[in-house]
């Protein structure tokens, strides 16, 4: 029983942690979402537009491996937050990237429903997400 309730002794930092990771998703969301010309939440829900879909689970995806990645090697809530903002604005970056260099037509192309576009945006969202978590590891 002393093993069971020395364990549980973390759960308010993990529920801390695990709260703000949430608003941190919520927020990236929220940002990554109007930052593209197209709207994902109508695509995915009425339209089915697979391609949206790929692409915005991508993103997430991405930065979720960041904040994960800043949640394992911050030392406390503060260095946390800091580089929970950090992945974010990178991830952001990514798409900005590829939108306006590697694929000019990025935006049509998800919208337009192209599989192939959408699977290069989700596998450059999650590549950024791995190198953020990966280079957090100061």
């Amino acid at each position: 029983m002393e093993l069971i309730r020395h364990s549980l002794l973390g759960l308010g930092n993990f529920s801390l942690y695990f709260v703000i990771s949430l608003a941190f998703l919520i927020l990236f969301k929220l940002i990554y979402v109007r930052i593209t010309p197209y709207d994902e939440w109508k695509l995915v829900k009425d339209d089915k537009n697979t391609a949206a879909a790929i692409a915005l689970s991508g993103s997430m995806i991405g930065f979720s491996l960041a904040l994960a990645g800043a949640a394992s090697n911050a030392v406390n809530l503060i260095d946390f937050c800091v580089w929970s903002l950090v992945a974010l604005i990178a991830q952001i970056i990514a798409f900005l990237v590829v939108r306006f260099g590697f694929m000019p037509k990025l935006a049509e192309r998800i919208e337009g429903g192209e599989i192939p576009a959408a699977i290069l945006m989700a596998a450059m969202s999650i590549s950024v997400g791995l190198l953020n978590a990966a280079c957090m590891t100061y």
